[in-house]
């Protein structure tokens, strides 16, 4: 049985890091489209997408956010974490058969209101940056050690 463990406000210091990686496929774009309505043909279509500069389909801009926010709720500072705000600057396509890994750097910590600021970046495979951010999270107030979710199987057609 695999566990999650959160990191409570009084665990949690300034430079502290983590990471999470996710490889995109393209049944992630799928299901992706399908939660959000986004069904813009440069994802979803690869004749369009050939004519455009990316040449063929991307991930969505908030695939790549949604790492961000699983970052934050499964590594640092994991359950029990309150997700405030994010910014989220995208500096490059995330293609299928990218592995994007977020890292997630404390870089403040307002210990009496249990705000703790995240530098956010994501990088592929190759190491080019993909997409830059700051989140600020409510951190918990206590140790939590939880069983991790099982998802059912999802089949697309």
């Amino acid at each position: 049985m695999s566990l999650l463990e959160n990191y409570p406000i009084n665990e949690i210091s300034v430079g502290q890091s983590a990471t999470y990686s996710r490889t995109l496929t393209h049944t992630d774009i799928i299901l992706f489209a399908a939660c959000s309505g986004d069904v813009n043909p440069v994802h979803l279509d690869k004749d369009y997408a050939s004519t455009t500069p990316f040449g063929e389909p991307i991930g969505h801009g908030m695939w790549t956010g949604s790492l961000v926010s699983a970052a934050i709720a499964m590594r640092l500072p994991g359950p029990g974490s309150v997700y405030r705000s994010q910014s989220l600057n995208f500096k490059h396509p995330v293609k299928p058969g990218d592995t994007v890994t977020i890292t997630l750097r404390v870089s403040e910590i307002k210990e009496k209101i249990k705000l703790v600021t995240l530098e956010c970046e994501a990088h592929n495979q190759d190491g080019k940056l993909i997409a830059k951010g700051v989140a600020e999270v409510i951190a918990p107030a206590q140790k939590q050690r939880l069983k991790i979710g099982v998802l059912p199987d999802i089949s697309i057609g």
